[in-house]
C-alpha cells in the first residue's frame, strides 16, 4: 500500500524513477539496466541466457556487419527521452535477436511494471512487460 502511494506520488510529480535493474521476458528472461543519459534514459543488457551460456556472446545478428563483433554484455540497446509522466519514447530500441533497431515507447504502469512497445511501422509492433529486479 505504501509503495503504491509513493509510486502514485512520483507519477503525479512527473518524477517516475525507472532507473535500475529490470527483468525482461523472452528466451528464459534477460536482465537489463536503465540509467539516465543525456536528457533521457538508456538501457543496457546486463545478462541473458545466451550470455550466461557464453559470456563472450557477440552481437552476431546485427544488420551492420561492422557491429557484429561487439559484446552483448553491457550493450546499449535503448535510448529514449521523456514524453510525459511515466512515459518515454522518441528514440530507438535495438533487438539483438533480429539485429534491428525500432521506434519504441516505454510506459510505467500503475502496478509498477514497465511496458515496452517497439514498432517497425504501426501496426507491426511487439510489446514486452518488464518487472523490477530484486
Amino acid at each position: 500500500m505504501i509503495v503504491g502511494l509513493a509510486l502514485a506520488a512520483a507519477l503525479d510529480q512527473g518524477q517516475a524513477d525507472v532507473t535500475g535493474l529490470w527483468h525482461a521476458p523472452g528466451d528464459g528472461g534477460s536482465t537489463v539496466r536503465l540509467e539516465r543519459c543525456d536528457e533521457g534514459l538508456c538501457g543496457y543488457i546486463v545478462t541473458s541466457p545466451h550470455i550466461q551460456a557464453d559470456p563472450g556472446q557477440k552481437d552476431i545478428r546485427n544488420r551492420d556487419a561492422a557491429q557484429r563483433g561487439r559484446p552483448l554484455r553491457n550493450l546499449m540497446f535503448m535510448k529514449v527521452r521523456p514524453l510525459g509522466p511515466g512515459r518515454w519514447g522518441d528514440g530507438w530500441v535495438y533487438n539483438p535477436e533480429d539485429g534491428g533497431a525500432y521506434k519504441g515507447v516505454m510506459t510505467l504502469r500503475p502496478d509498477g511494471l514497465l511496458s515496452l512497445k517497439g514498432c517497425i511501422v504501426a501496426p507491426f509492433c511487439k510489446t514486452q512487460t518488464w518487472r523490477r529486479a530484486n
